[in-house]
């Protein structure tokens, strides 16, 4: 068995309502910063496990995605699997 590190970076679809993200495009116009714009905000993961080979860590990641850690209805993932 390998140890491998996984990085989950988790967004709301681009066809769904991204409020937190409207708040802060907001506040960054409130702060001089208008070239910001379009900010969207979503979750980055990092979790590590062990697994024979890549593709074995590759395949347990992609289930706890589409099982757990997204919301395939509202949000989209990818995710970049190394070993440690």
């Amino acid at each position: 068995m390998t140890r491998f590190k996984a990085e989950i970076d988790v967004m709301p679809k681009k066809e769904i309502l991204d409020p937190q993200g409207k708040a802060v495009t907001g506040s960054m116009k409130n702060l001089g910063l208008q070239a910001i714009e379009n900010v969207r905000i979503g979750k980055h993961i990092t979790l590590e496990l062990e697994a024979t080979d890549e593709t074995a860590a590759q395949e347990q990641v992609e289930k706890a995605c589409k099982s757990l850690l997204a919301n395939l209805i509202m949000e989209s993932y990818s995710f970049e699997v190394s070993a440690i």
